[in-house]
């Protein structure tokens, strides 16, 4: 449908324009001193400062495009200076996010010897100095940016007003034209959408999260995106995505010295590879859209989460992991389950907002005299719309709820559930889970053995089956220097002390170390050792019984692959100090007289199909050993945590963590955390774990990811079915507008009663 007018193109305010581009001249100028001439220069300036002298150009392109075209700047290019200016917005904020944030590396210990030791990296004396710099250098550029932003929409705005609506547009969404403005400010809702996002689970805000902010984060971006077109659509999603990963992920700064600029670029990668069929999907599909978005969102959770570049933290559902009774989903669906109901929650809400809209802005029509009696109150036809949505949603949720609210009514802390053989064959494990508060690369290892000593023979009073120590807790290689003589070499004294003090104590011990395989010629020569991440069993006799191998490694920060492929990449990560290991092939399910557990290694518990392969070999009890103490923040820990947790409601099995400096803690089948140590404190914990008798299977651990590949032929499903020849959906609100008759006389045609102005 179209309307013919016309209408006089009216100009931007030449003020106006030689403003915004002196002003960006001047951001320009202002920052191109502080980076070579002011108090803190650039030293050396090369292909890591690229992004910032790409910054100061495009303001200076920017500055100068504004003056001279000002006199051309009618309704019809200034939506284009919208865009580009968003998007010159984000590109600095991103910069400047990731300057303030990188800064927090100025106060470690293992990264100043780095600098000092000739790492290509300048960083001030401390975090405050550098954040100082980061502000000096990037805040004219917000500032402009900021400014003109609101200056430019302000003018078009008034542009709309005093001129006639262009043609209109057809769109597959009759209620487009009216969600326009959300569009306009469709940057703004983003942000908004990643703040909500990002306090939603664990923050710098509330170490908890605010789970309930889940359910409504992402309605803001969804109003955007459903006003705009399909390019500036796609533009939002990724922003949403590569901002969502910055702020979430901010602890990576301090990991290693590239870990979050890879992840970042990594995860705006895959929010445009899915940003760009679901939108394909939304256009299309006709019968039930608002479950486009939860259907695509839950199956791009399983393929972000898949393969070597696979990172499954901070999922959706992951906002929800206090919620009990709902995260009992998880044994079901696993926790792809719970993302798709809060998704679709905040579907639900988008067109409750969308029809509400709708409902206020447009008039009740009455039917036209000699014209078919098409029209209706469109104050009825919104709200019939959005009920679905809403009643679908509202259902699951209660359902769920129900469900959930039972099986924690069933199962019990002290039992194994409600089934009474369990009860009656159960065992009581109990584990000292030693948290030292100690990271290798800072502190000495005698130190960091000397308290883990201490630590455990406090533990020992309490009688414990088996004491667990974290990731790396012992450093040295203990199969390596157990073979060298203690006199000529502190880590093979070291090892040995271990191996005495261990053998002395009478009790099962686990720890973190570093383990490496040798490979042999046809002539029995070594030619390679592969080192590994391990944990490593050792009996109440000191024998070493067992070793795990750690098959999930962080990607580009514990393992590369493809060193041969990519050699330039593979050095280039090795001159930031990069350490690799060899992943492992075996998961080893570790035998001790009254249990067997499985221990995945750090971030390994948060891959739902890892865990789960370990309890299908046989484990009963999840014994997961991290170190996040190089986090420097209780945030990341926290995160872990929550990701982790749904591990034992996935499979029903019991979870106890011991980690370096948290979160230590021990959760039982249903996801009710039991104990838990404080953050960045020596301690240690006793969890008296109990295994049911009789252990049960879920669905999930039986059939493992089979939800999101549901999620993915559903979406199929309906666009096939809304590519059915004569499947036409109703409209949401009348396409068919009735015109006033016009004169014979008339020119151009006017619009319809009631038809809303096309801002773009």
């Amino acid at each position: 449908m179209s309307v013919a007018t016309e209408y006089h193109p009216r100009r931007m305010p030449g003020t106006l324009a030689l403003f915004s581009g002196a002003a960006a001249l001047t951001a320009a100028l202002s920052t191109l001193y502080f980076a070579l001439g002011g108090p803190v220069p650039l030293t050396n300036p090369g292909l890591g400062d690229l992004p910032y002298f790409l910054l100061i150009a495009l303001h200076y392109l920017w500055g100068a495009t504004m003056i001279l075209v000002r006199p051309r700047l009618d309704r019809k290019r200034i939506r284009w200076f919208v865009v580009a200016a968003d998007a010159l917005a984000a590109y600095t904020l991103l910069l400047f996010l990731f300057a303030w944030i990188f800064a927090l590396n100025a106060n470690m210990d293992y990264v100043q010897r780095f600098v000092e030791a000739g790492g290509d990296l300048r960083l001030a004396l401390d975090t405050r100095t550098e954040r100082a710099i980061a502000a000096l250098r990037f805040g004219p550029f917000l500032l402009v940016n900021a400014l003109f932003s609101l200056l430019i929409r302000v003018r078009r705005s008034a542009l709309v007003r005093a001129t006639a609506p262009p043609a209109m547009i057809e769109s597959s969404d009759p209620t487009a034209a009216y969600l326009r403005p959300f569009a306009s400010w469709g940057l703004l809702l983003t942000l908004v959408s990643v703040l909500l996002s990002t306090l939603s689970f664990p923050s710098f805000v509330h170490l908890d999260g605010i789970g309930p902010l889940g359910f409504i984060s992402l309605v803001p971006l969804l109003l955007a995106i459903r006003g705009s077109s399909y390019r500036r659509g796609l533009f939002l999603g990724v922003a949403y995505g590569t901002f969502t990963t910055l702020l979430v992920n901010f602890w990576l700064g301090t990991f290693s010295l590239v870990s979050l600029q890879i992840s970042v670029l990594i995860f705006f990668c895959f929010y445009l590879l899915f940003m760009l069929p679901t939108l394909w999907f939304y256009r299309r599909i006709r019968v039930a859209r608002f479950l486009v978005f939860p259907l695509a969102w839950t199956f791009f959770e399983l393929a972000r989460s898949s393969g070597f570049l696979g990172y499954p933290w901070a999922l959706v559902g992951h906002s929800q992991y206090r919620v009990l009774p709902l995260i009992q989903l998880s044994t079901i669906t696993g926790v792809w389950g719970v993302s798709f109901l809060v998704l679709l929650v905040n579907s639900a809400l988008a067109e409750l907002a969308v029809h509400l809209l709708v409902r206020r802005r447009e008039p009740v029509r009455e039917p036209v005299a000699g014209m078919p009696r098409t029209a209706v109150r469109p104050t009825q036809a919104p709200v019939a719309t959005a009920r679905v949505p809403l009643a679908t949603a509202a259902a699951l949720l209660l359902l769920v709820f129900a469900g959930g609210s039972l099986a924690l009514g069933i199962g019990r802390t002290d039992s194994g559930g409600g089934d009474a053989a369990a009860r009656t064959d159960a065992r009581t494990v109990r584990i000292a889970l030693i948290q030292q508060n100690s990271d290798p690369r800072k502190h000495d290892y005698d130190q960091t053995f000397e308290a883990l000593r201490r630590l455990t023979d406090q533990s020992l009073v309490h009688n414990p089956d088996i004491v667990a120590w974290s990731e790396t807790a012992f450093v040295p290689n203990i199969r390596r220097w157990g073979e060298e003589n203690p006199r000529f070499n502190p880590f093979a004294r070291l090892v040995h002390e271990f191996r005495a003090y261990q053998a002395s104590i009478e009790t099962w011990l686990l720890t973190g170390n570093d383990d490496y395989a040798r490979v042999f010629d046809e002539n029995n020569r070594e030619i390679e050792r592969h080192h590994f991440n391990a944990a490593v069993l050792f009996s109440d006799t000191g024998e070493r019984t067992q070793t795990y191998h750690k098959i999930r490694l962080v990607p580009f920060t514990e393992h590369f692959p493809y060193e041969h492929i990519f050699p330039r990449i593979h050095q280039l990560l090795q001159d930031f100090d990069v350490y690799f290991w060899e992943p492992g092939e075996e998961r080893v399910v570790f035998e001790h007289p009254l249990f067997r557990f499985s221990t995945p290694i750090c971030f390994e518990d948060v891959f739902p199909n890892e865990v789960r392969q370990f309890v299908t070999a046989g484990a009963e009890v999840i014994l997961n050993i991290s170190n996040d103490y190089w986090s420097l923040t209780e945030v990341q820990a926290q995160q872990h945590f929550a990701a982790g947790m749904f591990r034992a409601v996935e499979n029903r099995r019991p979870l106890v963590r011991s980690t370096a400096s948290g979160l230590t803690a021990h959760v039982d089948e249903y996801g009710r955390v039991l104990a838990t140590l404080p953050q960045y404190q020596e301690a240690y914990l006793i969890a008296d774990v109990v295994i049911p008798g009789r252990l049960r299977t879920t669905i999930y651990t039986r059939f493992g990811d089979w939800f999101p590949v549901a999620c993915l032929l559903a979406l199929i499903g309906l666009t096939l079915f809304s590519a059915v020849p004569g499947r036409k959906a109703r409209p949401r609100i009348n396409s068919r507008r009735e015109q006033s008759p016009q004169p014979a006389d008339s020119g151009a045609a006017a619009p319809g009663p009631g038809l809303p102005v096309d801002p773009s």
